[in-house]
């Protein structure tokens, strides 16, 4: 049996670990942390997604802003709030929730933030720094899977670690932080890759992120394999209160008994996502204060 890698009990303790440090910060008379979330249309798994970020917020004692804007929003109207929000020195990070209406342009968007306030870690900014020991922020999500490998310690350095999906806010950057500072040997495997399980049954790690429920099954993995399961997705369940089940890419009752350690969805990568928000927040309010 898999031991269950427990995402939300790993984010409770970085929140208190972080709460102890907000405290010690307005002990000494100083402002705490102030992340905003900006919010466009009614998308709800958006909502869901920035609700947690903003509860998180309080947890910690940070100040926390909701910005909320109708779908109908111009992007001309969304980029001017961007560049309202580099300038506001009281904003120490700030995020824009993915998705975004399609007229407009996500890249614009995201090419428009300060790096020292990106604190998704999206900017082309901070993912060329990924792999340089002098990097700032780094995405959100790939940086919550490394941190909880690392307080289960479980060994990336000299590992397979097979990464399916290369997208630029979780496949690629995880697979340079496993390489780089992991220092392990790394496939990336996407939609175009053929025989996937030939190559997933070679991983010591399994990281796997595309949003396709149940994509990988018992039969694709070795025993003994590290199962990181980031994908999410909203699947109708009429048995449930809210008429939808979160399933993940992996199907958890065939692979689980062939793992060494798995991440259960939900309760795995998500708070940890949430919980790199508030450490990258930090992060960014350390060095806004030193720079006033």
């Amino acid at each position: 049996m898999a031991i269950i890698l427990d995402g939300r009990k790993v984010a409770r303790d970085i929140e208190s670990e972080i709460a102890e440090e907000v405290k010690k910060i307005t002990d000494k008379g100083n402002r705490p942390p102030h992340l905003v979330a900006v919010l466009v249309g009614e998308d709800g798994a958006s909502k869901t997604y920035v609700s947690g970020k903003m509860k998180a917020c309080d947890v910690v004692g940070y100040k926390s802003s909701l910005i909320r804007y109708d779908e109908t929003i111009t992007e001309e109207e969304l980029l001017n709030k961007v560049d309202d929000l580099n300038e506001d020195k009281g904003v120490d990070g700030y995020i824009v929730q993915l998705p975004l209406p399609e007229h407009i342009s996500v890249e614009k968007v995201i090419d428009r933030i300060y790096p020292s306030k990106d604190v998704d870690g999206f900017t082309p900014a901070n993912f060329g720094k990924i792999d340089q020991e002098h990097h700032s922020l780094l995405p959100a999500t790939p940086m919550g899977v490394i941190e909880l490998l690392n307080r289960y310690d479980i060994e990336t350095k000299g590992k397979h670690c097979v990464v399916v999906g290369k997208s630029h806010i979780v496949g690629m950057p995880m697979g340079i932080l496993l390489a780089g500072p992991g220092d392990a040997t790394v496939t990336i495997c996407h939609i175009h890759t053929q025989n996937l399980e030939e190559h997933t049954r070679k991983a010591d790690i399994l990281v796997v992120a595309v949003g396709k429920p149940g994509l990988i099954i018992g039969d694709m993995v070795k025993e003994g394999v590290v199962v990181v399961d980031v994908g999410t997705t909203r699947v109708p369940d009429a048995t449930k209160k809210k008429g939808f089940a979160l399933k993940g890419d992996v199907e958890f009752a065939t692979v689980e008994p062939k793992a060494s350690y798995i991440t259960p969805v939900p309760g795995g990568v998500g708070p940890m996502t949430i919980a790199s928000l508030i450490m990258n927040t930090m992060i960014a309010y350390k060095k806004a204060m030193v720079l006033e």
